[in-house]
């Protein structure tokens, strides 16, 4: 019986060993494998299983891509925000506290215990209310509004002068997360259908590509801080972890519902591509068909996920620990507040700094 690190993947994370070496380890290809001969109807579901930390965003791509393999221009699904929404109050709820402080907070319990989006009637009524009383310790609108006109002015004066556990421990964690980050180019190839139209050439051509993915011969990044309609510069975890925040205030407002982009192309009949910016970046998912109609098959599958261009080992996520010194006593932390700005959706372990640390 296969592990799980075996069916998911793992990341080996070496800070201070030279690229590729940094940073290893690949997710087998299992869009590939397992959808091939399986019915078109099925892809959705079968991928959202596969993908399980990102099922709805992949259940929503499959679909997208498989109608526009058919000819059909059936309604994007208008989930994203909400899916988004979620995904990003997991991260900062439950992945950052224990990442940015070292006690336990009744304030982040007091904070999950009220999400109205984490309640199991998912309102978003009152999200700016409860943004205001247990994460910004400002007006929401204000905030982004601030945020908007110097990015990374306006998140570090919040930072520094906030009351609220996570400012607090943003602040705690800024001499770290501070430290500059050479990025890779921002991926922005869902700006242009010439563009996907060469993505789907690649990922049909080199069986290869999407473990290892290219813009023009050159690695890329993506994340919040890469959408189409509100680029942020990130030179840093903390920049990463500001777009991260922006990003929800922004998704929980009125006026949310249009941040986030998806499309999809009919590149030939039978064959489809579609992309969404979801939480951790931008989602491919390309398809060729045997058949129409009910009786479809999938002839090949193509899953690109944010995680293969962020994590490369020639990446600028591999980059930035190549750098580190695994001697330094802050190199774990360093490490961990890295690999947390960029959010891989498998486990990592880090070696070569006297312990293994797990995500």
């Amino acid at each position: 019986m296969m592990s799980l690190d075996a069916l998911a993947g793992v990341l080996r994370v070496h800070p201070g060993a030279p690229r590729p070496a940094a940073l290893g380890g690949q997710r087998p290809d299992w869009a590939a494998r397992l959808a091939t001969g399986r019915p078109a109807a099925s892809l959705p579901d079968l991928l959202g299983a596969v993908f399980s930390l990102c099922s709805h965003a992949h259940r929503l791509c499959a679909r997208a891509a498989v109608d526009a393999a058919q000819g059909r221009d059936a309604p994007l699904a208008d989930t994203l925000r909400g899916e988004t929404l979620r995904e990003h109050l997991r991260r900062i709820l439950l992945d950052w506290p224990a990442l940015l402080t070292a006690e336990p907070s009744a304030d982040v319990a007091r904070a999950l215990a009220a999400c109205p989006l984490l309640r199991d009637d998912a309102c978003t009524d009152n999200m700016a209310g409860w943004m205001e009383c247990h994460l910004l310790g400002v007006e929401p609108a204000r905030w982004l509004a601030a945020f908007e006109r110097t990015p990374q002015q306006a998140f570090a004066d919040w930072r520094d002068a906030g009351q609220t556990w996570l400012a607090r421990g943003l602040r705690d964690s800024a001499a770290l997360a501070d430290a500059p980050v050479v990025a890779a180019p921002a991926l922005h190839v869902h700006a242009s259908e010439t563009a996907l139209r060469a993505l789907a050439t690649a990922m049909t051509q080199d069986a290869a590509f999407t473990r290892r993915p290219r813009i023009d011969g050159a690695c890329a990044e993506t994340g919040c801080w890469t959408r189409l309609a509100d680029s942020a510069p990130a030179r840093s975890a903390s920049d990463r972890f500001a777009a991260r925040l922006a990003e929800l205030v922004r998704l929980a407002l009125p006026g949310g519902e249009g941040h986030l982009r998806s499309g999809r192309v009919a590149l030939a009949p039978g064959e489809g591509l579609a992309w969404a910016e979801m939480a951790r970046g931008l989602l491919v998912h390309h398809v060729q068909l045997d058949g129409q109609g009910d009786h479809a098959r999938v002839a090949a599958c193509h899953v690109l996920a944010p995680t293969e261009w962020n994590f490369d080992a020639e990446g600028a996520v591999a980059a930035a620990l190549e750098k580190l010194d695994p001697t330094a006593p802050d190199c774990a932390p360093r490490v961990a507040l890295q690999m947390a700005a960029y959010d891989p959706c498998v486990r990592y372990e880090v070696v070569g700094i006297g312990e293994v640390a797990h995500a």
